[in-house]
């Protein structure tokens, strides 16, 4: 508990926000929270705007990142209102611009996996560097999905080069929009291996529900942070959770 006189400890701060006291004298350093006065013995005085500013930071970071947070925090101490919203505005815009990312990946990709693949000829396909230009990637992308299991192109009799058939093209073309929709290589396996072996898409669908919640999940995060964050610059203080 705080004293009588509304003074608050690191400890209390931390309590309230279930850190540590060091982490709350590490926010206080970084800006994160307004400047504290000292005691004569040199102890950090916090008091209720801290503790608003703490509030808003945690949720700001659940929100926006903690890079983002912290820098709109350290903004607002700055007296630079305008350009701490300008952060919180571009986190917004950069969710909606996943947003849009993630529905066009999914209409494509139900697209290419819609797709029925050539038989491969003798000769068919393309190498490592022609498959990167086609999908406007690098080629080490292509090594790395493929060291990962997402890829299995054949080899080249006597040269042992990658050849890529039209199966591993549409394969590396669902690898390329999942990783642009920022699916994670292990998320992305079984989507693959659900195509190849039922023809089926569910997992794709899946993956990409999945993702749309977890926008979702965000988008609410940044609400919230923004709510707080009126609340401190505004001065109202939000009552204890």
């Amino acid at each position: 508990m705080g004293r009588a006189d509304g003074a608050l400890r690191p400890v209390d701060l931390a309590r309230l926000a279930g850190i540590s006291a060091q982490q709350v004298r590490n926010y206080a350093d970084a800006g994160i929270l307004p400047p504290a006065p000292r005691t004569p013995a040199g102890y950090r005085r916090f008091d209720a705007r801290h503790r608003r500013a703490l509030l808003a930071y945690r949720a700001l970071a659940r929100g926006y990142g903690q890079d983002t947070a912290r820098a709109v925090m350290r903004a607002v101490h700055a007296g630079d209102l305008p350009g701490a919203l300008a952060l919180v505005d571009a986190g917004h815009a950069a969710l909606h611009e996943q947003r849009l990312a993630l529905r066009a990946a999914g209409e494509a990709l139900e697209a290419v996996a819609g797709q029925v693949p050539d038989p491969p000829s003798p000769r068919a396909g393309m190498r490592v560097g022609e498959l990167a230009v086609h999908l406007g990637v690098r080629a080490s992308a292509l090594r790395v999905w493929e060291s990962a299991g997402l890829l299995n192109p054949g080899r080249e009799p006597g040269t042992g080069y990658r050849r890529f058939g039209p199966a591993d093209v549409r394969d590396a073309r669902m690898v390329a929009m999942l990783r642009q929709a920022r699916h994670p290589l292990d998320r992305i396996r079984p989507v693959l291996e659900g195509l190849r072996r039922t023809g089926s898409s569910d997992a794709l669908r899946a993956a990409i529900a999945e993702r749309g919640a977890e926008l979702t999940r965000r988008a609410a995060a940044m609400l919230e942070g923004s709510a707080l964050l009126h609340r401190y610059v505004a001065g109202e203080d939000p009552a204890l959770p």
